[in-house]
């Protein structure tokens, strides 16, 4: 009797990284200064407490691949994360762009930073155009379902957080430009400061106890906690400098 052969699996018939472009020449809207050093504050500051590293995959201007039947469509998301798939540990593993069909996980949170022109994209006002590939809003609500979908303009100091309910997104309500996501036992706001040799208002992570450091300002904060104990140790008639 005949029996008829299954099915291959996307993972070994659909096209790889390795094999859909991870650019386009010529393309418009690559990332700007402060798209790079917004992008690197929110990867350094994003340590959720219950993620290890190997279970947490944050990127930046990564190509995102989100339809199997149209495997050349793609969005570039300004900064996203995905729980449950580890970050490359060895060069040559380094992701050339996210296909959701090879890794069969789609982003838990996006984050687009607005740009002059691309508002109406970035918050779902524009109409999508006859063949055409849908616009990000419809990707990321109706094709990929992210959980959470955060926008920010810089221009107008405006933060606004999506939370997909049911079959479409909802406004999350925020208290001073922050908001707080139970899975990851973190939360998202607006931070006044420096980074990067740079002033400004930023999108920061933080936690129960505050905004989560930098490695710069770890640091900082070593040097001024040895500072304060060679304080002590002098006003106690001792030279640290002389301590074996």
């Amino acid at each position: 009797m005949y029996e008829p052969i299954p099915p291959r699996p996307p993972q070994e018939t659909m096209p790889t990284m390795y094999d859909l472009p991870s650019e386009l020449v010529g393309e418009s809207g690559l990332p700007d200064e402060f798209h790079c050093i917004q992008a690197d504050l929110l990867s350094e500051t994003c340590q959720p407490p219950n993620y290890s590293s190997e279970e947490i995959l944050v990127a930046s201007d990564l190509n995102l691949y989100y339809d199997p039947r149209h495997p050349l469509w793609y969005k570039r998301p300004d900064w996203y994360m995905v729980l449950g798939v580890p970050s490359a540990t060895q060069q040559q593993d380094l992701r050339l762009s996210y296909v959701v069909w090879q890794e069969g996980i789609d982003p838990f949170l996006i984050v687009e930073l607005l740009s002059p022109g691309t508002e109406q994209d970035d918050l779902g006002q524009r109409l999508r155009e006859v063949n055409q590939p849908p616009t990000k809003w419809q990707v990321y609500e109706e094709i990929l379902r992210v959980p959470y979908y955060v926008v920010y303009d810089r221009y107008e100091n405006n933060l606004r957080a999506f939370r997909l309910t049911g079959t479409s997104y909802e406004a999350i309500s925020l208290t001073e430009n922050r908001f707080w996501l139970d899975k990851l036992e973190l939360g998202l706001g607006l931070w006044q400061g420096t980074y990067q040799q740079t002033t400004g208002l930023w999108l920061r992570w933080y936690n129960t106890a505050g905004w989560i450091l930098t490695l710069a300002e770890r640091a900082e904060k070593e040097r001024q906690r040895a500072n304060r104990l060679a304080e002590y140790l002098r006003s106690q008639g001792v030279d640290p400098d002389n301590l074996s």
